[in-house]
């Protein structure tokens, strides 16, 4: 029983986390200027629906039946993510100090969460599906967090070059 209260307990966090990212990103997409900036964002929020529909689903079997449904997880095209993302328009009009990098600083921060508690998740996990689910959330994750890893890094050597901070 306490396993069961757990599982539904990690469920609901992962729940909860997929909803907060869905609201930050949607709100990112809707306060910037720039388009490019706003398709990364509106990709993101949408993604983050989906993995709640998909947690969503495995709470409703696991709170019925107390193990996970067979769920057919989509494939992630690795680089249609990072191919929508650093573009010369976007290094020009992004400052460091700008909301949208703020936003991505945030953004990073929410991500490694979610890597982790997914991460941790599935090596815990006992049931297959379970370990599949988690595995494919901290995966895609990953992907979300290295997108946003390139524009950050790409701001600070921005940064870096405008005020003269490289040692050569």
């Amino acid at each position: 029983m306490m396993e069961n209260n757990k599982t539904l307990e990690i469920l609901k966090m992962a729940i909860l986390m997929e909803k907060r990212g869905q609201a930050f990103y949607t709100q990112v997409a809707r306060a910037t200027q720039n388009s490019e900036i706003r398709s990364i964002f509106e990709l993101m929020a949408k993604e983050e629906v989906d993995h709640e529909r998909f947690l969503s689903e495995q709470f409703k079997n696991y709170n019925a039946n107390h193990t996970f449904g067979k769920i057919d997880l989509p494939k992630q095209e690795k680089d249609a993510f990072s191919d929508l993302i650093i573009t010369d328009k976007i290094k020009k009009e992004l400052s460091a100090a700008s909301y949208e990098a703020a936003a991505i600083s945030a953004a990073i921060d929410m991500e490694n969460n979610a890597i982790h508690v997914y991460g941790e998740r599935a090596k815990e996990a006992t049931d297959p599906e379970e370990k599949a689910l988690f595995q494919w959330l901290s995966d895609w994750e990953k992907t979300h967090h290295q997108v946003l890893l390139d524009i950050d890094n790409e701001l600070k050597e921005q940064v870096w070059n405008d005020n003269h901070f490289w040692p050569f």
